[in-house]
């Protein structure tokens, strides 16, 4: 799971397994694949960038 900040400020974890596609307009829309629509405060590039880092550390968490 990632953490992010709604548009509001209010910060949550969400399961980035359920991100169908993310969208810059001008705010950052995540979809999700149950067509739920949230707006973060994140850009799309730094919502990937803790993508990555979660998945790389559920696959190898003995790397640091």
């Amino acid at each position: 799971m990632i953490e992010l900040t709604r548009f509001q400020g209010k910060e949550f974890y969400l399961n980035s397994d359920l991100i169908e596609y993310i969208e810059n307009n001008p705010d950052t829309v995540i979809t999700l694949t149950n067509g739920k629509k949230i707006v973060v405060m994140e850009e799309p590039e730094e919502i990937v960038e803790r993508i990555k880092a979660f998945r790389r550390e559920i696959n190898f968490p003995y790397i640091k």
